[in-house]
Parts: structure tokens; sequence; C-alpha cells
């Protein structure tokens, strides 16, 4: 019963011997740690997943003192090279003789809350800007509108053509910022939502990347033919799928050195995956990944929000507008980034992809 009911645990649980080898693991501990317990019982904990020489020294300390401790936020890394961010509590499990007969481990990770921590925060922020930009686009487009209806006034008046010039002028300017305006706010169009075909979209931003790029960039395919269809505004999904994959491209374009640039669109299925708070059945993922420059740390958390870019002729409402669309769909755009890997990540539910 008590197997049955440890078996059933969402916590990774091990149990190991005085010799720090496996002897038991339950199903949710085999999922953490991509590994078989069919295959590792017996073997030293090295098999299921490593630390530094400190963290071994202190298992065994826990052993002959017969005192429990916790760690948080340690690294682990998996036998398939993984890093996992979790904390774990260490409990010596008494013998017969009173003596430490065994070490039970609970594991728990802590890189599933922090993304979710984030997500949360990147979805609270996005909310607030969206409401700031609207704001400001009724206090921008009104004023706008008089400016350009007194020019068009003024210049009737005039006989002078070069008079005329300087009325244009102010015409002009205002079309451009009552334009400017209607980017910020993104699709002026509600989503047409219909049944599309993720790779549908992916390889029509492929054609309009390699037509823009040349020759100059190479574009990797990844996908997973089995995802289904999900519920979306094909339209929208294309361009906020090439917002996405044009930051990559001008960012390689950018870059100076000469080394094969690239970029591989991946597409793969999460089950039971989390988006903010809300866990979803089936999410679909599409990622976007280059061997760039990568973004600056300073720009990572306020990528997202409008008039913010990394260059000096970029608007900044690329990834703006992406994550709108996105958001729409219920779903959201991540990113990771280093030097030479910059990864988005485009989630969006399949089995409900219609924003209530």
């Amino acid at each position: 019963m008590y197997s049955l009911l440890i078996d059933h645990l969402s916590t990774a649980v091990l149990q190991l011997n005085r010799e720090l080898c496996i002897e038991y693991l339950n199903p949710s501990a085999e999922m953490m740690l991509e590994v078989s317990r069919r295959r590792i019982y017996g073997q030293d904990l090295s098999a299921a997943l490593s630390e530094d020489d400190e963290s071994r020294a202190a298992l065994v300390a826990a052993i002959q003192s017969g005192h429990a401790f916790t760690k948080r936020e340690a690294e682990v890394t998996l036998t398939t090279g993984k890093v996992v961010l979790c904390d774990y509590n260490v409990t010596p499990v008494m013998g017969a003789l009173n003596n430490t007969d065994s070490l039970l481990i609970e594991l728990h990770p802590r890189d599933r809350m922090k993304r979710i921590s984030q997500e949360d925060e990147l979805i609270a922020n996005h909310q607030t800007s969206k409401e700031l930009v609207r704001g400001l686009a009724h206090e921008i487009k009104n004023p706008l509108g008089g400016i350009r209806g007194a020019a068009q006034l003024i210049s009737r008046v005039f006989d002078d053509e070069g008079l005329k010039d300087y009325t244009q002028v102010i015409i002009e300017e205002s079309d451009r910022l009552r334009d400017l305006v209607d980017r910020l706010l993104g699709p002026r169009q509600l989503p047409q939502y219909q049944p599309v075909n993720i790779h549908r979209v992916t390889e029509r931003v492929n054609q309009l990347i390699s037509v823009e790029s040349g020759e100059h960039i190479k574009i990797v395919r990844d996908y997973d033919p089995s995802i289904p269809d999900l519920i979306g505004d094909e339209d929208q999904l294309i361009q906020s799928v090439l917002n996405v994959m044009r930051n990559a491209m001008q960012a390689l374009l950018n870059q100076e050195d000469n080394h094969d640039k690239q970029i591989t669109v991946s597409t793969r299925t999460l089950r039971q995956f989390t988006i903010g708070a809300k866990r979803h059945r089936l999410v679909c993922r599409v990622s976007i990944t280059d061997n760039g420059p990568g973004i600056p740390e300073s720009l990572l958390k306020t990528l997202f929000y409008p008039m913010v870019s990394g260059r000096a002729d970029g608007t900044g409402l690329g990834l703006s507008i992406a994550q709108s669309v996105v958001h729409q769909h219920n779903g959201i755009i991540e990113c990771n980034s280093q030097p030479q890997c910059t990864e988005f990540n485009i989630l969006i539910p399949i089995e409900q992809s219609v924003a209530g």
C-alpha cells in the first residue's frame, strides 16, 4: 500500500543505500530524471544524476550522522546532459540497529515553477503595455485628426505652391504618425478562427525569409508531422511567426563575421503543459533558433514591449505585435538567448486555441 501511494506522488522520490546506489525511484523520478528504473536499479546515483563533489560528500555525511538536510535551487545534471534546477530534501532512514540504513531523497523541480512565474509576469506586463498603448493611441489620434484637417483647409487658401508644400508636409507627417499608432495597436481586424496546419504557416514564412535573405542564411526544418490542426487565424499566425523569424534573420545579417548563418525551425507537441496559470492537455510549440550574436541581457525582460529594439534602425514593433497575436490564441512567446544560440518558442494550445 505504501509503495502504491509513493508511486502516485507527483514528487520525485529516490531511495539510496549506504553506498549511494539506487534501491528505488518512483515514476515521477523516472520522468524528471529521464531514466528507466529497471535499468538503473542497483547502480550508483551518478547513473541518474550528478552534482559537484561537495553535494555528494553531504550525502555521505548524512549517512554517517543520521541528520537530514535540504538544498535549495541545486543544479543537477542528468545523464542526457540536461541541467535541472531543483530543491531536494535528504532524509536518513534508520535501520534495525538504529543506524542509517538508506537515504530518502525528495526532488522538487524549480524550472517549471520559475517558468510559470516568468510567464505570469510576461502576460501581466504585456496586458499592461497593451492598455497603455490603447490610451496613448486615443490621445494621439484625436489631435492628429484635427491637425491634418486644419492643414488641408489652410492649403486651400494659399495660392503660393511653395506654401502649399509646407501644409503637405504637415498632412504627410500626420498620416505617418497615425500609421505608427495603428501598428502599435496591432492587427486591426478580429481573428478569423478556423483549423490551421502549423506547418503550412511555417513553410510560408520560410519561403518569405528565403526570398528576403537570399542565399546568406540556411533554414533547417525539424518538424513533427503528427501535430494536429489548431484553431486560429492563419494570416495572423503567419505574420506573428514571420515577425519572430525576421528578427532572427536581421540579427544574423547584421553580424559581421562570416560563419555559417543558420535558422532552425522545429515543431513539437507538449502534453499537460502550463501556460501562465492554465494547464493545457496539448500544446503546439514552434521553436525558432538562430546562431547569431544573442540578445543583450538588458533587453531580454523588455523584449516584447512596444518601441523596444536592439537595432538602430528597428521600430520595436515586430515582436510586440507577434506576442499580441499569439496571446489572442491563448498562447505565449518565450525567449532564451546566449551567444550563438537565441531561441524563441511560440506556444499555442491545440485543444482550445480561441481566446475567450
